[in-house]
Order: C-alpha cells, then sequence, then structure tokens
C-alpha cells in the first residue's frame, strides 16, 4: 500500500463522494477508485460497501482506520517537517586523533548551535579505520591525517599541520640535531594505522627502519604521561597536540637539521555519496571553519 492511497481512505472515510474528492484535488474520480482498490486488494477485504454513488465504511474499514489513523498522522507530520525545516536529519562523522580531539568538537558544537534539528554522531578511529568505514557505509563523512589514494573515495584539504618531535628533557631543547643522532633514546609512537605515525615515517624515508620503537601508543595523554616522567623517551606529535604542554615549559621541541614535517588535514567522503542538504551544508560549513593555506 502506497502513502497516496492511505491518504484518499482517509479522506473518503470524513467524505464518502468521490466526486468531491477528485474535484478538490484536482484529479479524476477512476485515479481514486483504482487507488482504493488497490489498498482493499493489499488488505484482502473490501473496506467500503457500493451503495448507489456512496462509499459507506464497512465494519473492516471502521477497524482498519481505528488501526492505522495515528500511525497515518504521524507519517504525514513527518512528511511536513522534512518539507519546512531547512536541515535536519543524523550524521554519521568520523575523524582522526589529532583532529578529532582539537578540531572538529569546535566545528560540531557551532554547526549543532545553528541547526536544532540536526544530529551528529562523533567516532574517532586511526586513518586506516576510517578509510575502512568510508568504503562500507558506515559512516558518512570522515576526517583524517594522512593521504589517502582510495579511488572510491574523494578527499577535499581543510587544513594544515606540523609534525614535531617532543620530549621532556630539557637538553634536546637546545641546539639542532639530526633524526639519526635520537635514534638511540626510546621512541614511542602512533599505533600502526595512525595518520601521524605513516607521516613520520615516510619523512624519515629509508633510514626509518632503523629506528626501534619502543612502545606505542592511541591516546594523547598516554604519551604526555610517559614524556614528564621519562625523560629518555621521544615522540613525534602533531604541534597543536602539545601546544599547552609547550608553553608551559613541561615538554620540548627538538629542532631537527634538514626535517620539517608538514601534513594536510582532508574531509573524505564516499564518491557514491548521495548529498544531501545536511550532508552539502555540513561540509561547506567545515571548509568555511578550517582554511587551509
Amino acid at each position: 500500500m502506497t502513502f497516496q492511497e492511505l491518504r484518499f481512505f482517509y479522506y473518503l472515510c470524513e467524505d464518502s463522494h468521490i466526486s468531491n474528492l477528485a474535484q478538490k484535488l484536482e484529479i479524476t474520480q477512476s485515479a481514486i477508485s483504482l487507488a482504493i482498490k488497490s489498498l482493499e486488494s493489499h488488505i484482502g477485504e473490501p473496506l467500503f460497501d457500493r451503495i448507489g454513488k456512496k462509499l459507506v465504511l464497512n465494519e473492516t474499514g471502521r477497524l482498519f482506520k481505528e488501526k492505522t489513523h495515528h500511525h497515518f498522522l504521524a507519517l504525514n507530520d513527518a512528511e511536513n517537517f522534512f518539507k519546512k525545516e531547512k536541515i535536519s536529519g543524523i550524521l554519521n562523522v568520523a575523524s582522526s586523533k589529532t583532529i578529532g580531539d582539537f578540531i572538529t568538537p569546535h566545528i560540531v558544537f557551532d554547526f549543532l548551535t545553528q541547526h536544532e534539528h540536526v544530529s551528529i554522531h562523533k567516532d574517532i578511529q586511526n586513518s586506516a579505520q576510517i578509510i575502512y568505514m568510508l568504503k562500507n557505509g558506515l559512516i558518512d563523512i570522515g576526517f583524517i591525517e594522512s593521504s589517502c589514494d582510495e579511488l572510491d573515495l574523494i578527499k577535499e584539504p581543510i587544513g594544515n599541520d606540523e609534525l614535531i618531535v617532543v620530549s621532556s628533557d630539557p637538553c634536546l631543547g637546545e641546539g639542532d640535531f639530526f633524526i639519526d643522532e635520537l635514534f638511540h633514546k626510546k621512541w614511542i609512537l602512533r599505533e600502526k594505522g595512525s595518520g601521524t605515525r605513516e607521516i613520520f615515517l615516510e619523512a624519515l624515508g629509508d633510514i626509518a627502519k632503523e629506528l626501534n620503537i619502543f612502545m606505542e601508543f592511541s591516546e594523547f595523554e598516554e604519551a604526555k604521561t610517559i614524556l614528564l616522567s621519562n625523560p629518555q623517551t621521544i615522540t613525534c606529535l602533531s604541534r597543536v597536540a602539545v601546544a599547552n604542554e609547550l608553553k608551559r615549559g613541561e615538554l620540548f621541541e627538538v629542532n631537527l637539521v634538514n626535517l620539517k614535517i608538514d601534513r594536510t588535514f582532508y574531509l573524505i567522503y564516499h564518491k557514491s555519496k548521495y548529498h544531501t542538504k545536511l550532508f552539502s551544508v555540513f561540509k561547506a560549513f567545515v571548509h568555511t571553519k578550517t582554511k587551509p593555506t
């Protein structure tokens, strides 16, 4: 049964003259008759008794109306809501760690402030997992901090970032160092699949295989706790992730000779994704909040 068939049925419950309904809706009487016959075919019994030119609701019709009318009204309200509201719906997004902790929370908050009928479900995963989720239709939009060459996905740059090497050893905050001079330190790095880890190792090139990774971590607070308690440890993180610790003099940036690691933040989505109003407006909103240089 269709929504239109149900609409005709409830109209005729109030006024049983098909001619009146046809005139009101500016359609033919035969179109209405066919719709009612189709509805009755789905129900398996007539809903009206045909008495002369009138349709009289029978016992089956009265029961059908009683059981279904409130559901119809709810659906009708929903239809009217989506016609009237410019932006509404539920959006599923996932961000890689740096973006999810320091960038998207502000974007989502500002967007929800402007659009009260929108819900945004957020998740934080590493870049590899976000790509997997997009390819399998588990999320609508992803935010990653690594390159993405998947042919099924579209990526749009939304911002720039810098990776820096940091330690709590104040001696490393003085002078300049070649990266391999630091390989004897206890390196802690993000888990495999992390964009930060991937870009750092790619920047090292062939000497990356000489780096002994002492420990892996997934949370920034975990890494900071280890760094602050163990001056012999060292890591590579986004500058934005350690900005407060650098400012307070708790961590120190290690100046590297001939090694500067810049990266781009990307908004990514599946090329087959249908661009709803919500999707399009949110994507445009992100670009206004994060402008790459």
